[in-house]
C-alpha cells in the first residue's frame, strides 16, 4: 500500500471516528418514559437578606378587573400612556435585577393572598420592537387583549401569537444540543446563545433545591435536567396573562426562592453574591433575566397528578399556531396566515431589533 494510499486511509478513519463520536454526544435521548420536576420551586438561599414588602397594592382584594402589572424603567420613557389604563400604585423592587422579573416576582410575593382572578404583566415601554402588533404599539395591544379568552384553556397566555422571535419553530435548536453550543461558541457575545446554554443547568437549580441527595431523588421519579435534544419551546418577551389559580398552584415561599435566585447571583449588595459559582443565577443580568423570561409558562403550566409537567404537552400549550392565537386573544379571525408561526400584516421583527429613533413622533 502506498504512503498517500495509507496517509489518505488513516485521515478517513479519523474522520469517520470524530463524525461518529459527534453524533454520539448528540444522539436522540427519550424524555417519554416520565415528566419533569417542574411542578415545584426548590432551590434554597444561604442568604439571611430576605427583602421587605415594598410592592403591597392597597385594595386589590376587592377589585373584580384584571390587575396590570408594569415593569418601568427610566429607560422605557414617559410612563403617561398607562394612564387611560387606570393604574394607580408606583410600586417599589428590592434591586434592579432579571429585568422585568424582579417586578413581576415583587408583585406575586407582596400581594399574594389578593390576588385578583386575572393578571396581566407588561413591559413599561409603550412602543417596542416586541410588541406583537403592526405599529408595535403596547397601549393598542392591551386595549385589543380579550383577557376572559387569553385565558381559555389553561389559564395562562403568553401575549405574542407571531412565532419569529421565540424558540417555538422546530428549526430553533434545542437549549442542550451540540448546535446551541457550537452557536455559542462562534458568538460568544450573543446574551440569547449564553442564555439558552445556561438554561438546563438553571432548570437543575431552581427546581431541583441545593442538595445532591435531593436532586437523585428527585431523578428517580422525574427528569430534571433537559437532555440535549430537549427543546423548551416558547414565545419570548414575557409579557403575558395569567389567572389566580395558576399563580396559587405554587407557594409563596416558591416565588420568594426564585427571587432569590436571581439576587443571589447579583452584586448589588442585596444578597452580597452569597451564592455566586453554585446554584444562583448567572452573575450576567442579560442571562439571568432571560433565563427567567424562559420560565414563565413552566411556572404556570398544568401540573400533572403526580406532581411532574409533561415537556411534549408544555411545548404544545406554549406555541398555538399564529392564527388560532390572534382570533382568541384579540379577536382577529380573519387573517392570512403562513403556517403555524405568522399571519400576513401582523408582526415583522424590525431592523436589528431596533424600532427607529423616531418612532414614538412619528407614531403616537
Amino acid at each position: 500500500m502506498g504512503r498517500k494510499v495509507q496517509r489518505s486511509l488513516i485521515q478517513l478513519i479519523v474522520f469517520l471516528g470524530i463524525l461518529c463520536f459527534i453524533l454520539y454526544l448528540n444522539r436522540p435521548q427519550s424524555t417519554k418514559d416520565k415528566p419533569f420536576a417542574w411542578g415545584k420551586i426548590r432551590y434554597k438561599t444561604t442568604s439571611s437578606i430576605i427583602p421587605e414588602a415594598r410592592g403591597i397594592c392597597p385594595g386589590l382584594a376587592e377589585t373584580t378587573k384584571p390587575a396590570l402589572i408594569v415593569s418601568h424603567v427610566s429607560t422605557d420613557g414617559d410612563p403617561s400612556w398607562l394612564e387611560p389604563l387606570r393604574t394607580r400604585y408606583h410600586l417599589q423592587v428590592p434591586a434592579n435585577r432579571g429585568h422585568e422579573a424582579m417586578a413581576y416576582l415583587t408583585f406575586l410575593i407582596d400581594n399574594y393572598a389578593e390576588i385578583p382572578s386575572a393578571s396581566v404583566f407588561v413591559h413599561g415601554s409603550r412602543w417596542a420592537w416586541h410588541n406583537d402588533i403592526p405599529d408595535y404599539d403596547n397601549a393598542a395591544l392591551l386595549r385589543s387583549l380579550n383577557v376572559d379568552a387569553a385565558l381559555q384553556p389553561s389559564g395562562y397566555s403568553n401575549l405574542r401569537c407571531d412565532w419569529s422571535a421565540g424558540t417555538c419553530p422546530s428549526s430553533v435548536p434545542a437549549q442542550g444540543s451540540l448546535e446551541m453550543r457550537l452557536s455559542s461558541a462562534v458568538s460568544p457575545w450573543s446574551a440569547r446563545s449564553a442564555s439558552d446554554i445556561a438554561l438546563p443547568k438553571a432548570l437543575g437549580h431552581i427546581f431541583g433545591g441545593d442538595s445532591d441527595a435531593r436532586v437523585d431523588e428527585i431523578n428517580n421519579a422525574f427528569h430534571l435536567h433537559l437532555g440535549r435534544n430537549d427543546a423548551v419551546r416558547a414565545q419570548c418577551c414575557a409579557q403575558f396573562v395569567v389567572s389566580r389559580d395558576r399563580v396559587w398552584q405554587h407557594g409563596r415561599d416558591e416565588y420568594i426562592a426564585l427571587r432569590q435566585w436571581l439576587l443571589d447571583g447579583s452584586d448589588d449588595g442585596v444578597a452580597r453574591n452569597v451564592q455566586r459559582g453554585s446554584r444562583a443565577a448567572p452573575g450576567d443580568d442579560r442571562v439571568a433575566g432571560r433565563i427567567v423570561s424562559y420560565l414563565w409558562h413552566i411556572l404556570f403550566a398544568r401540573i400533572g397528578y403526580d406532581g411532574g409537567i409533561d415537556l411534549d404537552q408544555l411545548n404544545r400549550d406554549s406555541c398555538p399556531s399564529a392564527s388560532e392565537c390572534y382570533c382568541r386573544l384579540y379577536g382577529k379571525c380573519d387573517l392570512k396566515c403562513r403556517g403555524h408561526g405568522s399571519c400576513k400584516g401582523q408582526y415583522a421583527i424590525p431592523k436589528d431589533y431596533k424600532l427607529p429613533v423616531d418612532w414614538e413622533e412619528t407614531h403616537s
